[in-house]
């Protein structure tokens, strides 16, 4: 049975993590047969965040931490997906926020042979809770993506994925962006290099105590696409050249 490693980026998270943790490890001992590692990605937080992820770790087993002083989502997904050892990445955001009962359906479609499996907020099966400010945004962002890049799924962002190891060395490597618009970047370059993506339903709810800035956000993804579009990345180049295939 296939290794599974979770990432969790974090910044600043110091009151959710430890019952974030509590909540992921319960349901892992419960709902997953296969042996599975939690990594806290600790992006440069200036609060208790790395002291109370380095106490989880003694607390529980499977729990380890990986420090780094840059901030940036980015840097902690790209750091952590190529360092892992494990057959199956997967990551999700801290708090939790798309239901955890879809996680063995992301482990089980790479098991069944998937590249990459992604949650998604906008297929007719999701049953999503957010303010319409960001309900709108969302939408218009994802349909700028399948118009500009005719692309076969519907969320990019949702911060609900799985890889695998071998598909992520290959493709995190080619990744520019650091930040907020990595996921984009990553499943358009595994696009791109015609590997094969799982979308699944989730259901999804907005934490109200969110920190993310969503116009900041935005303008930050619609940049990427831009580039990504008229400018061509090294990433999409390299995929030209050696026609890498997938599942």
């Amino acid at each position: 049975m296939k290794s599974v490693d979770i990432i969790i980026p974090v910044y600043n998270e110091e009151e959710a993590l430890p019952g974030s943790i509590a909540t992921l490890d319960l349901f892992l001992r419960e709902n997953v047969r296969n042996t599975c590692t939690i990594t806290i990605a600790d992006n440069g937080s200036t609060d208790k965040t790395a002291a109370i992820a380095g106490e989880l770790a003694k607390k529980y087993p499977e729990v380890r931490l990986v420090h780094l002083d840059q901030k940036g989502r980015g840097h902690a997904l790209y750091k952590t997906l190529l360092e892992s050892q494990a057959d199956i990445v997967g990551y999700m955001d801290v708090d939790l926020s798309t239901d955890l009962k879809a996680f063995p359906l992301l482990i089980a479609a790479i098991e069944g042979d998937y590249d990459i499996s992604i949650g998604s907020r906008l297929l007719p099966e999701s049953r999503v809770v957010r303010s319409p400010k960001r309900e709108f945004v969302s939408r218009v962002y994802n349909l700028m993506v399948r118009v500009m890049f005719f692309t076969g799924f519907h969320d990019a962002q949702c911060g609900f994925k799985a890889i695998k190891r071998e598909v992520a060395q290959k493709l995190v490597p080619l990744v520019e962006n650091k930040n907020w618009f990595f996921d984009t970047e990553l499943l358009l370059l595994a696009q791109k290099g015609g590997y094969s993506i799982k979308e699944l339903p989730v259901e999804w709810a907005e934490d109200p105590g969110t920190t993310v800035h969503v116009g900041k956000t935005a303008w930050e993804d619609i940049k990427g696409l831009l580039r990504m579009r008229f400018h061509p990345s090294r990433g999409l180049g390299k995929l030209k050249k050696s026609h890498i295939k997938g599942g």
